[in-house]
């Protein structure tokens, strides 16, 4: 298969997971792009890339369906802007094998979470308890953005429990902030990773067209998950992929 081709498909695969099961295409892309023979470093980068295209998209059509609360999200997307830059200095000093052991522990945690999570109850926020809102936002932004990037991941999965549990926002809300932070994170992830020649000519051409196969993939993903899956059938999958992403990176770390 043309390498560009496998690109296409790669994108439109985690496209679809995506719009299924409404979570980062980094814990998907990283593992593949190291099973096609790519560094770590540069499969953040891919994956990075591809981030940016998908969520500017996702991001768009929240704040056309007025989901997105964009003062709030300027605030938290400031603060992955800052924590995101700081992504390309952290894998020039520290060791890949390990962020990939971090990252093995994310998509562990992240299993454990899916299959223990509680049922998502919607709370009213009372704006008086919050009077440093604004600051709690742009401290999880930061920080999320921060480790996030490093590892190659958007930081949705991890900054929506945040915003839900200790800020009260509903889960439509938080989706749609945690989006819009992907888009400010990434770019600002991209941007420190070329000043640290992580992302080249070539990392850049590859995460171009897996991105737009990506936002192809994700409108596909949302047709399915209304017409076709049941929530057993979702269950199964999204753990099946997090374990495809775990036995991955196991073996590029002990092989």
């Amino acid at each position: 298969m043309d390498i560009y081709a496998l690109y296409i498909a790669i994108g439109l695969f985690t496209g679809i997971l995506s719009g299924i099961f409404g979570i980062g295409g980094g814990l998907i892309i990283v593992p593949i792009m190291l099973a096609t023979g790519h560094s770590f470093e540069e499969s953040i980068g891919i994956s990075i890339l591809q981030m940016a295209l998908s969520s500017f998209v996702g991001s768009v059509l929240n704040f056309k369906k007025k989901s997105l609360d964009f003062s709030l999200g300027l605030l938290i997307g400031a603060g992955g802007l800052i924590g995101a830059s700081f992504s390309g200095f952290v894998l020039k000093i520290v060791s890949s094998k390990i962020l990939m052991v971090i990252f093995a522990l994310l998509v562990v945690y992240s299993m454990i979470q899916f299959v223990l999570k509680p049922q998502k109850k919607d709370f009213i926020v009372d704006t008086r308890r919050y009077h440093l809102q604004g600051l709690k936002l742009f401290l999880i932004g930061a920080l999320t953005g921060f480790f996030a990037i490093t590892l190659g991941i958007g930081g949705g999965m991890l900054m929506v429990p945040l915003m839900h549990y200790f800020l009260g926002y509903d889960s439509k809300k938080c989706v749609a902030l945690g989006l819009f932070f992907i888009l400010f994170s990434s770019i600002s992830g991209a941007f420190s990773l070329m000043y640290h020649h992580i992302i080249n000519k070539e990392v850049l051409v590859a995460g171009a067209i897996v991105g737009l196969g990506s936002v192809m993939g994700v409108s596909i993903g949302i047709k399915w998950i209304m017409g076709l899956l049941n929530e057993k059938m979702h269950k199964i999958l999204i753990l099946g992929v997090y374990g495809l992403s775990l036995l991955i990176i196991l073996y590029k770390l002990f092989f």
